[in-house]
C-alpha cells in the first residue's frame, strides 16, 4: 500500500518542496517517507508518549541517515495541535485510531481545513469498513479513494481551489 501511495503522490508532484503533516503519526513512516521523498518539511503528530518517542527516534535515524533535518515530532492530541498550529500544509496523512467516531474526524478535518495550502492533497486512511471521511464539512472535495485489503485511502483537496481550476472543456474555448 505505501509503495502505491508515494507513487502516485510523485505521480501528482505532491512530494517535492511540500510541507507535510503527518497526524497520528504512529511510527512516523508515512511522514518521513515524504520527507526521503524530497518534502520540505514535516510535522509528525502523535498523542502517545511511547508512541511519540519511536516517532522521534525513527526521525533522529532519518537525519542521522539522511542529513534531513526538517521533522518535527509534536506529542499532542490532534486537535489540540491543529488550534495551535501554522500552516500552510501541502500534504496531510491522517491515519487515526480504527475507534475514533466519524464526529471526531470530522472535526479534526474542519480544524485542519485553515491550515492548508490552496493546492493542499489530503490522505485519510481507515478500516474499509468505516464511513468515508465527511469532506464536505470541512470544505474539502474527495478526489479519489483506492482500498488495500482492509484499508482504504481516502484523498481529497481543499474544494474552493478545485473549483477555481478551469476544467478541460473551458480551456479549449
Amino acid at each position: 500500500m505505501r509503495e502505491s501511495l508515494f507513487g502516485a503522490l510523485e505521480s501528482a508532484d505532491a512530494i517535492d518542496g511540500a510541507r507535510v503533516l503527518d497526524l497520528y503519526a504512529g511510527s512516523g513512516a508515512l511522514g518521513l517517507e515524504s520527507l526521503s521523498r524530497g518534502a520540505a518539511a514535516v510535522d509528525l503528530v502523535e498523542r502517545g508518549r511511547p508512541a511519540a518517542a519511536i516517532v522521534r527516534r525513527n526521525a533522529a535515524a532519518v537525519a542521522k541517515a539522511s542529513g534531513l533535518t526538517t521533522a518535527r515530532v509534536h506529542e499532542s492530541a490532534v486537535r489540540s495541535f491543529l488550534q495551535r498550529a501554522s500552516g500552510p500544509f501541502d500534504l496531510v496523512f491522517s491515519d487515526p485510531p480504527y475507534d475514533l467516531d466519524d464526529e471526531a474526524m470530522t472535526a479534526d478535518l474542519i480544524a485542519l481545513a485553515p491550515l492548508l495550502s490552496e493546492d493542499a492533497v489530503v490522505i485519510v486512511e481507515r478500516a474499509r469498513r468505516s464511513t468515508p471521511p465527511d469532506f464536505a464539512a470541512a470544505a474539502l472535495e474527495s478526489i479519489r479513494d483506492r482500498n488495500y485489503g482492509d484499508t482504504t485511502l481516502w484523498w481529497a483537496a481543499p474544494a474552493v481551489a478545485r473549483e477555481a481550476q478551469p476544467d478541460a472543456e473551458s480551456q479549449s474555448r
